[in-house]
């Protein structure tokens, strides 16, 4: 992968996790290419722009803190796979360490245009009790 394209999908990825740690809707989804397809664990089947930014805003809605250890990021041409353990909290105190590999690939554009993630579903549930106020 030429070194140019390296950092364009590395900024990228940076920007994006750092984007969900700090609540930035908005950032997440001009990340997102208006064609992205999006898996997770459980899914039946893929999610579009507006599915996915509605799932990233669910989850910035039920946690107060977000935080991505990550335990390794190798680049690929056009994209990157990322193991992390997310840590987050819900305003009632339940917390999650999730580990989670994904898989994300840009586009020429710059955005992020595919994205599967791998966790054990089981490890979000302290989150889906939460409701928002």
């Amino acid at each position: 992968m030429p070194e140019t394209d390296t950092r364009v999908v590395g900024d990228v990825a940076d920007r994006l996790f750092d984007a969900i740690e700090r609540s930035d809707i908005a950032v997440v989804a001009q990340l997102f290419s208006p064609g992205i397809a999006v898996w997770k664990s459980g899914d039946t089947r893929d999610n579009n722009h507006a599915r996915s930014v509605k799932i990233i805003r669910w989850f910035v809605d039920a946690t107060v803190n977000r935080r991505y250890e990550v335990l390794d990021r190798q680049m690929f041409d056009g994209g990157f796979v990322q193991q992390h353990v997310l840590h987050a909290a819900t305003p009632a105190g339940a917390t999650i360490a999730m580990r989670v590999c994904i898989v994300i690939k840009v586009g020429g554009d710059g955005l992020i245009n595919r994205i599967d993630e791998y966790f054990d579903p089981a490890e979000i549930a302290p989150l889906l009790s939460h409701t928002s106020s």
